[in-house]
């Protein structure tokens, strides 16, 4: 059983068996997704991801790339996009003539265990350019390797967690 931060309080979720009753988001890009997102949806987002990084260029320039590095691993969007998500699914329960109930709130751990597999995968991509980096002259080559290893990484443990 793994636990998520949800509304300000731990929530558990048992992720993997939800993914083996049939409970878990498969990963689609509907259209109407875009139609439904407000632009200032996106800016909310947009602010948040563009603030975290400029905290992170500020905190490296006055401290080191050090602790620059540790707040630019801050998932800087995640806590925007679960509000947006929950309010999302509560207003498509509420449209169908619905009580909102939990679906907004299963809605957001889901995205939060996804947040979790990325989380994984930067790890390694962290540890192997850590590695890599010093020994090699060509940074661009070593990140965009560690990139790749780092989405792969990330696919794979997803889609293993649909099998257990």
């Amino acid at each position: 059983m793994l636990g998520f931060v949800v509304s300000g309080g731990l929530w558990p979720v048992e992720f993997f068996s939800a993914l083996r009753d049939g409970y878990a988001m498969k990963i689609q890009v509907p259209a109407g997704a875009l139609k439904d997102t407000k632009w200032h949806e996106y800016a909310v987002r947009f602010f948040f991801g563009g603030l975290v990084t400029v905290m992170a260029g500020v905190l490296a320039n006055k401290f080191g790339p050090a602790l620059g590095g540790l707040f630019l691993a801050f998932p800087a969007i995640f806590p925007a996009g679960a509000t947006l998500i929950e309010k999302h699914e509560k207003e498509k329960k509420v449209r169908a003539g619905f009580r909102p109930g939990r679906r907004g709130k299963d809605a957001v751990a889901l995205d939060a265990a996804g947040t979790t597999i990325g989380g994984i995968g930067l790890i390694v991509f962290a540890i192997l350019a850590a590695i890599l980096l010093p020994h090699n002259t060509s940074p661009v080559v070593v990140l965009v390797f560690c990139a790749l290893v780092w989405i792969t990484a990330s696919v794979t443990i997803w889609r293993l967690s649909e099998y257990l």
